[in-house]
């Protein structure tokens, strides 16, 4: 049987529970006595969201038993506007009948408005949606007003139900925590990638396959708002490969990668900076055994821009895929932060760099983080970036090591401390490959105090002598030539520090 009728989508309740504010609309039931093996019900909503819309709206369906796929398809208005005026965007996702709660256990899937319809069942679901049976009760379809014209935001939501018995829902299996390393070495890879489980148009073997190419040995699935991809890439891992799995937790206020949480980890994002809840979705993910970093911390886009804070972040993203001029106010902030730590002795955070690549011609590993590893597990690649032993390269081509030594032959790399008197002499050594044309710059908290230009092999060793007075701490930056006047150039590596003194 298949109806078609319109639900009024008036206000049942605007609920603000500490988080953000959600509407729920009037429930949709299927009217019918039980259906036969094989038929479809289909019902239709129509509604118009306002300028100012909550950014949860939730609409109830009634699930009766005997169904055994769930499919929906959406579409609104998006007539075009004056210049400087935003047009309408509508996200859209799935709560099961275990509910809509912040952080609850209703969560069954999100594609953002990366898809115009999706479906789940027992043994199958759309990507970025998690398959398994199909409870009778009130399901939740989740639309989420991105922005909405001056005019409104026109919308329609069709839902199908698929009647019959449900197959058997299949045992997800994980990627190993473990990929074949050497020992304690440095480890390349990429901490944030997207695939088709979100909004990106690559499989997990499409990216494996470029990893590898990238000579990367691990990467990280991060997906916007949904953690479906963890179940689908064991076969893309290998010995040769480290996959990591979490999420990029993408809220209103600014985006943030959980990196290397336990398989099935769901991380929420329904939350504004102003409802004080991201400190308890960080221990989430800490608890969970991964890490917090706050991802193109100022980047443009509407909803990109970090708004919580750096207190709760293990690291930072300060180079996000092709490096533009809001990844140098990130490094600047950054390397203010480093000042600040310093100076008082407090905790600082390191900082890691990850392709963010989507789709085609997006470059895999470009740029990506070089941890040093006690071995290629996910505990030790893990340990390695919370400890802030690692570095940014553009690509695979990009070595460096950075050094300090001094005091009766002690000696420090990156992440590390030189624990030397505070006029005991130190010695800086940067040692760079495959970086032709470039500029090494040594930079403290003083500023930028060394230069040298590289030899055009693209190979050279940089030597400076400082103290930890005049020092705190030294890290090196590899640029290309400048393309604009009076700026630097685009980065070819970046380190985090060694820092000098008691």
């Amino acid at each position: 049987m298949c109806t078609d009728r319109d639900h009024a989508p008036g206000r049942r309740a605007l609920i603000v529970t500490g988080a953000a504010a959600a509407l729920t609309l009037g429930t949709v039931r299927f009217a019918g006595a039980a259906q036969p093996d094989g038929a479809r019900s289909t019902e239709t909503v129509r509604g118009v969201l306002d300028p100012g819309a909550a950014d949860f709206v939730y609409l109830p369906v009634e699930i009766p038993r005997g169904v055994n796929e769930i499919r929906v398809s959406y579409s609104y208005e998006r007539p075009p506007q004056p210049a400087g005026t935003t047009g309408n965007a509508l996200d859209i996702g799935l709560f099961d009948q275990r509910g809509t709660a912040l952080g609850g256990e209703g969560f069954r899937g999100w594609s953002g408005g990366a898809r115009s319809e999706f479906f789940v069942r027992s043994d199958d679901a759309t990507p970025g949606y998690l398959p398994g049976v199909i409870e009778p009760g009130v399901w939740y379809i989740a639309l989420a007003p991105y922005t909405v014209a001056p005019g409104g935001l026109p919308y329609e939501v069709r839902i199908t139900l698929g009647h019959g018995g449900q197959a058997a829902p299949r045992t997800p299996v994980y990627p190993p925590e473990r990929a074949r390393g050497r020992g304690r070495a440095w480890y390349r890879g990429d901490l944030h990638l997207h695939s088709w489980y979100s909004d990106g148009r690559r499989t997990p073997a499409e990216i494996a396959a470029l990893a590898r190419a990238a000579g990367l040995d691990f990467v990280n699935s991060s997906e916007h708002n949904t953690h479906a991809a963890h179940a689908h890439w064991a076969d893309a891992a290998g010995d040769d490969l480290l996959v990591l799995l979490g999420e990029e937790v993408t809220t209103r206020n600014g985006h943030v990668l959980a990196v290397g949480t336990d398989p099935g980890t769901f991380v929420d994002w329904r939350y504004r900076a102003r409802d004080n809840r991201f400190g308890r979705f960080a221990r989430r993910i800490r608890q969970a055994g991964g890490l917090v970093v706050p991802a193109h911390p100022h980047a443009t886009c509407i909803g990109c821009n970090w708004k919580f804070g750096f207190g709760e972040a293990d690291a930072v993203e300060v180079w996000n895929g092709p490096y533009t001029p809001d990844d140098e106010v990130a490094l600047a902030d950054w390397d203010a932060s480093l000042a600040v730590a310093a100076r008082g002795g407090g905790r600082w955070t390191p900082a890691v760099g990850g392709s963010d690549a989507h789709r085609d011609p997006d470059p895999v590993g470009a740029p990506q983080t070089v941890v040093l590893a006690d071995d290629l597990t996910r505990a030790a690649v893990l340990d390695g970036i919370r400890a802030g032993r690692c570095w940014i390269a553009a690509g695979k081509d990009v070595a460096l090591t950075l050094s300090a030594t001094g005091g009766r032959g002690r000696q420090a790399g990156i992440g590390g401390r030189l624990r030397v008197g505070d006029d005991t002499p130190v010695t800086v050594r940067a040692e760079v490959a495959g970086v032709p044309g470039c500029t090494v710059r040594l930079v403290t908290d003083q500023g930028v105090l060394h230069t040298a230009a590289v030899p055009a092999s693209g190979s050279g060793t940089v030597e400076w002598r400082t103290t930890p007075r005049n020092a705190t701490y030294v890290r090196a930056e590899v640029r290309h030539a400048p393309s604009v006047p009076g700026l630097p150039g685009a980065p070819a590596a970046l380190t985090n520090p060694v820092f000098l003194g008691g």
